[in-house]
């Protein structure tokens, strides 16, 4: 099978699938290498991350039991994306509209906030969470301002344990401490800082 850019799958041996994942081992040719290379592949459904703003500045991030590393962990709001082949996207790439509603859903459903009134998604590219296993990638969002919303129940199933409100300088100090460990976390972080929506600078 046809790949792009000179990225060919000559074979694919599925392993191992459930509604969340596939894992495949597959034997590439690369752009670089003639000669196909055996590698085993996490196929995975693609994800948003939610950096929930509010009015006066802080961001929402919430609390969640996280079984493979058995650690409650601080965490932006994210969520997998049901039903959507995600593509690659480049500079100037509009993320498709079904995503946003996962965005917004997931910013409810986690973290009991929606946008105000006056609120905007702004779309803030993708990134892949690690490129060496898995073709994952997630889709970074930020959500402001946000207010909490009128009638929120949490969803047991969710194992959120708290949801909170911090400053940046205290993002600033979880993250240096660390205290904020997850990638989508740290990774939608750096972009927010690279396109001034905060500072994370400690002068």
């Amino acid at each position: 099978m046809r790949d792009t850019e000179g990225w060919e799958t000559v074979s694919s041996d599925r392993q191992f699938a459930n509604p969340h994942l596939e894992v495949v081992t597959d034997q590439v040719r690369t752009p670089s290498r003639s000669r196909p290379r055996a590698w085993t592949v996490v196929h995975r459904k693609a994800a948003v991350i939610i950096a929930p703003m509010t009015r006066d500045g802080k961001i929402v991030l919430i609390r969640q039991e996280r079984i493979p590393i058995r650690a409650a962990i601080w965490e932006m709001p994210s969520g997998q994306v049901d039903n959507v082949v995600a593509a690659v996207g480049g500079p100037g790439h509009r993320v498709p509209e079904a995503i946003e509603h996962v965005a917004l859903r997931e910013l409810r459903e986690e973290a009991g906030y929606e946008l105000a009134s006056d609120g905007e998604l702004i779309a803030l590219g993708c990134y892949f969470s690690s490129p060496g296993f898995t073709d994952e990638r997630g889709y970074f969002f930020l959500a402001d301002p946000v207010a909490p919303c009128p009638v929120y129940v949490r969803d047991e199933s969710e194992s959120i344990l708290d949801c909170r409100a911090f400053s940046i300088s205290e993002i600033r100090r979880m993250i240096a401490e660390n205290e904020i460990r997850d990638a989508n976390t740290l990774g939608i972080c750096a972009r927010l800082a690279a396109r001034g929506f905060l500072s994370l600078d400690l002068r």
